[in-house]
């Protein structure tokens, strides 16, 4: 049995303490650290004499700095490389990090502060390293023709178990999941949406604490709704999106109003989609959409149970349009999608579904 070579990866930071401790980590956990660079000039030479599999990128650098590294990436006749972007997180560095992602970067992990336990560092930087290079794997293979597969079978009908809420008439709630090339989905999906929206629209992803804050500036100003990262107390509106925020469970009580909880990530995870979409299962039974977008892991599939069990309708992003095809997968796999749809195609379809 052959073994398959390991992943190739080069490490761009200026400091050289950061690009030990990253080489170190991504070594011991499999990886091929392939070339380090102090720079961004230094880091697009490497890629380009190099072709590594993916490459961990700090953003303030001297010389070219990072958002100039994956603009010049963008460019023609440029190496296809997926960046992790590694970033020390200020206010100033979380709106650079969100600039990346819309830059193209495949995902973000927050450098380790004071007290961190680097182990919970190393284990992300290590999952979403291993995504990025498989990602650039699968475009690679689809860049080739390929027989059309069968059509899929239509998923069960949603299992309706006695009243729930969400009476006729009663306005639906949007309900979005979303993690690892989420932020650049929904800067396409939600500036396409209408100023007014059934009873609201509720957005999880999965971001480092203090990252939301910018993203939802940036969704904000391109979008007809008004888009704030969710506080306590906050209710839904239809012409107002809440985005949970990074480091804290969003969750929804008994009047519709958001709250925020502490307690332990879930599967790594703090935020959890599931467990806002259940809390919205429960409140608008019939009455909600959940959407599952790209991303990694299967969260959004016990949500997705509960949306069924009560009656809602779940849509999912289709593969070839996702940075990563795993929560879709998961929740399609589960049988608890009812209709697939791309990237381009899901704003007229979360219409639709509203308005029905």
């Amino acid at each position: 049995m052959t073994t398959a070579p390991p992943t190739r990866v080069v490490v761009a930071d200026d400091s050289g303490l950061m690009r030990r401790v990253l080489t170190h980590a991504l070594s011991d956990a499999g990886f091929d650290v392939v070339g380090q660079a102090q720079d961004g000039d230094e880091a697009l030479e490497l890629c380009r004499r190099l072709r590594p599999d993916a490459m961990t990128l700090d953003l303030h650098m001297p010389g070219m700095d990072g958002i100039g590294v994956l603009r010049e990436l963008k460019r023609p006749g440029a190496p296809s490389i997926p960046v992790i972007v590694v970033s020390a997180f200020s206010t100033a560095h979380g709106a650079r990090a969100v600039d990346a992602l819309s830059e193209g970067a495949f995902d973000l992990v927050a450098k380790p502060g004071a007290g961190d336990a680097l182990s919970a560092f190393v284990a992300e930087l290590s999952d979403k390293v291993r995504a990025a290079a498989g990602s650039l794997r699968r475009r690679v293979v689809r860049s080739a023709p390929a027989p059309a597969a069968p059509a899929a079978p239509a998923p069960p009908a949603p299992r309706r178990v006695g009243p729930t809420p969400g009476a006729v008439g009663a306005k639906p709630l949007v309900f979005i999941a979303s993690s690892t090339g989420g932020p650049a989905a929904l800067a396409r999906l939600v500036p396409q949406l209408p100023a007014s929206l059934g009873a609201g629209t509720v957005i999880v992803q999965h971001m480092p604490a203090g990252f939301t804050t910018s993203l939802a500036a940036r969704l904000d100003r391109a979008s007809k709704l008004e888009v704030v990262e969710a506080k306590a107390g906050d209710t839904l509106a239809p012409d107002k999106v809440l985005l949970g925020p990074g480091g804290l469970h969003l969750r929804l009580d008994k009047e519709r109003r958001a709250f925020l909880s502490d307690d332990d990530p879930i599967g790594g995870l703090r935020p959890r989609a599931d467990l806002a979409i259940s809390d919205a299962a429960k409140l608008f039974g019939r009455r909600l959409l959940l959407v599952v977008l790209t991303g990694m892991g299967n969260d959004g599939v016990a949500g997705a149970r509960d949306v069924r069990a009560h009656g809602g309708r779940v849509l999912i992003q289709e593969e070839s349009t996702c940075t990563v095809y795993g929560m879709p997968r998961a929740v399609s796999e589960a049988g608890l999608a009812d209709a697939v749809f791309g990237l381009d195609e899901l704003p007229a379809a979360i219409v639709r579904e509203v308005a029905a």
